[in-house]
C-alpha cells in the first residue's frame, strides 16, 4: 500500500478564505434559512460523539462540517474534523481488489489504519447521512477485515470507533424503521457506538439530494484518477463554495456557539468534562 495520501476531489481550506481571491466575486450571497436546524444537529453530533475525532464521510454530511470547523476554531477542538470523500454505497461486491486497496489508503489517510486505531488516544467517529446505511456497512467491512489480516487487537479498536448516523427525523412508533437494527455488524461495537441524530426531512433531503456541492460524487470508479485533485469550476460548485464559506463564517458567530452550547445541556454526555470543558471554550469565545 502507498504510504502517500492517495488523490481526494479538491476542496477549499475554508477556515482560510484568503486563499479564494476572486473566486466568489459576484456570486449571490446563500440563504441559511436551515441554520438553527443545522446547528443544533452539529451539537448533537459532536455530543453523542463520546468526544471522538469526527471524520464526514462523502459528501452529504459537509455543510455540518464546516459549521463545525467554524465553531470549533480556536478552540481545543480545531484539528479534529475531517473528511473521508468516498461514496461506498454499494456494498463490497462492488469492489475489486484493487479498489480495496485504494479505500484502505483513504482510511489510513483519516487515521483509521488498524495499527493507527489500536493505539489511539482519543475514539474516531464516523460522520454520515444515513438511509439504510449502506455506506457505513461498506466501509465497516473493509475497516473489519484490514483488522483481522493485520492481527491489531480488535478488543482494542472496537473501543476506539464509532458511528453517528444523521437520519431524517420521523414519528416515532414501534414499527419505525431503524437502520442499525438491520446491520449485524453493529453488534461487533459496544452498545453506545452507533448513535443517531435526527435532522428534519427537509433539511435532511436538502442536504443529502439537492444542495450543489463543492465537487463530483467520489465513487469506486474514480478513485484511481489522479486528475480528481483539480478543482471544479462551474455555476454549481461555485454557489456550493459560497455556502459552505458562509456556513463556515456562520459558526464562527456568537449566536450560533451558544445556540450549540444550549443544545449540549440536555444531553448525557453533558455530564462529563470533556464536553463541559468545550462549552466553557465556546462561552468565552
Amino acid at each position: 500500500m502507498s504510504t502517500s495520501n492517495p488523490p481526494q476531489p479538491h476542496r477549499w481550506d475554508l477556515l482560510r478564505p484568503d486563499q479564494l481571491g476572486t473566486l466568489l466575486d459576484g456570486v449571490e450571497q446563500p440563504d441559511l434559512w436551515y441554520l438553527d436546524e443545522l446547528t443544533v444537529c452539529a451539537a448533537k453530533v459532536v455530543a453523542r460523539s463520546g468526544g471522538a475525532d469526527l471524520r464526514f464521510v462523502g459528501r452529504s454530511a459537509d455543510s455540518v462540517f464546516d459549521l463545525l470547523g467554524g465553531a470549533l476554531a480556536e478552540t481545543s477542538w480545531s484539528g479534529r474534523l475531517g473528511r473521508l470523500p468516498l461514496s461506498c454505497a454499494g456494498g463490497t461486491a462492488e469492489l475489486s481488489r484493487r479498489d480495496v486497496g485504494r479505500m484502505r489508503e483513504h482510511l489510513a489517510a483519516a487515521g483509521m489504519a488498524p495499527c493507527d486505531l489500536a493505539r489511539r488516544r482519543r475514539p474516531l467517529a464516523l460522520v454520515d447521512l444515513v438511509w439504510a446505511g449502506r455506506t457505513f456497512t461498506t466501509l465497516h467491512t473493509v475497516l473489519r477485515d484490514w483488522v483481522e489480516e493485520s492481527r491489531e487487537p480488535w478488543p482494542v479498536i472496537r473501543r476506539r470507533l464509532r458511528y453517528l448516523g444523521i437520519t431524517a427525523r420521523t414519528r416515532t412508533s414501534p414499527k419505525t424503521w431503524r437502520w442499525r437494527q438491520h446491520h449485524p455488524w453493529t453488534t461487533d461495537l459496544p452498545t453506545r457506538a452507533v448513535q443517531n441524530v435526527s435532522l428534519d426531512q427537509s433539511v435532511w433531503h436538502l442536504l443529502g439530494d439537492h444542495e450543489p456541492k463543492t465537487a463530483p460524487s467520489f465513487p469506486p470508479q474514480r478513485w484511481h484518477d489522479d486528475s480528481v485533485s483539480v478543482p471544479v469550476r462551474g455555476d454549481g460548485p461555485t454557489r456550493a463554495l459560497a455556502t459552505a464559506l458562509a456556513l463556515v463564517e456562520a459558526g464562527r458567530t456568537r449566536t450560533v456557539r451558544r445556540r450549540l452550547v444550549r443544545t449540549f445541556r440536555p444531553e448525557p454526555a453533558f455530564a462529563e468534562p470533556w464536553l463541559r470543558s468545550l462549552c466553557h471554550e465556546l462561552r468565552s469565545r
